[in-house]
């Protein structure tokens, strides 16, 4: 005999798999290096390069979400590059284009033209001015917010969280003249709070690094590069990155 089974009421759309997305940092010198955040525009390019003969084109956060969203982002990876340091122009964009990429550079607009302070160890990076940061918007790079001065989220007052999520926000759309839809949490640390301040000052996403259950579209997962991802470990990164990573809902 067969029985049939009341599946219940429908509850939409199931969370679609979380998009690959690559962090990167500095591209390049990389002999002094503590915090292992810089890449040499070689080792870039050979990691760009692999990833296109796999069938696979780096893309900004935004052309990837809206992809996912169509169910059109198969073969499509994000890339991001954290702080906005002054390198990504003379060292990362060629790389870029050369590949047919796009990215999204995670800026800092309380910190124009100054340097990675917030690294104890060193060594001092310049970061981006304003016309910097304008030249890589033009250029096709997707800008967006990593707070106003790099400072961790989850132990912000109420009034420093303001200023890092929706006053830099509007910093940033000053100086584009354009929109900005992302975010970037501070050593990718976020807490529920951090979450709900960022979704509340009308960005459209934003990513951190591991958020465990708090993924979601403001807290997408993401995948640290570093110089040392030769072949191997690149492949090996992109293969698991689905089975460690929990489903997004609203992403097909």
């Amino acid at each position: 005999m067969s029985v049939s089974v009341d599946p219940g009421p429908r509850l939409g759309p199931r969370p679609g798999p979380v998009p690959w997305v690559a962090m990167y940092h500095s591209v390049g010198d990389c002999s002094d290096d503590p915090y292992r955040i810089t890449v040499t525009p070689e080792r870039l390019d050979d990691q760009l390069g692999r990833l296109r003969r796999r069938g696979l084109r780096g893309v900004s956060m935004g052309e990837l979400l809206a992809a996912h969203g169509r169910g059109e982002g198969r073969g499509l990876v994000g890339l991001t590059f954290d702080d906005g340091y002054a390198d990504f122009l003379d060292h990362a964009l060629p790389v870029l284009r050369r590949h047919d990429c796009t990215a999204t550079l995670f800026v800092l607009p309380g910190r124009l033209g100054g340097d990675n302070a917030w690294d104890p160890l060193g060594p001092r990076k310049p970061l981006l001015t304003a016309d910097g940061i304008r030249q890589a918007a033009a250029a096709g790079v997707e800008i967006g917010s990593h707070g106003l001065t790099h400072v961790d989220l989850t132990k912000a007052d109420d009034a420093t969280l303001h200023a890092e999520t929706d006053a830099s926000r509007a910093l940033l759309a000053e100086l584009t003249g354009a929109p900005v839809q992302g975010f970037c949490y501070p050593y990718g640390t976020v807490d529920a709070r951090a979450v709900e301040a960022v979704r509340a000052a009308g960005y459209a996403y934003a990513c951190a690094i591991d958020p465990g259950p708090l993924t979601s579209l403001y807290a997408l997962p993401r995948v640290h590069i570093g110089q040392n991802d030769t072949a191997v470990r690149l492949y090996l990164k992109h293969r698991l990155h689905r089975l460690r990573r929990r489903p997004v809902a609203g992403l097909r």
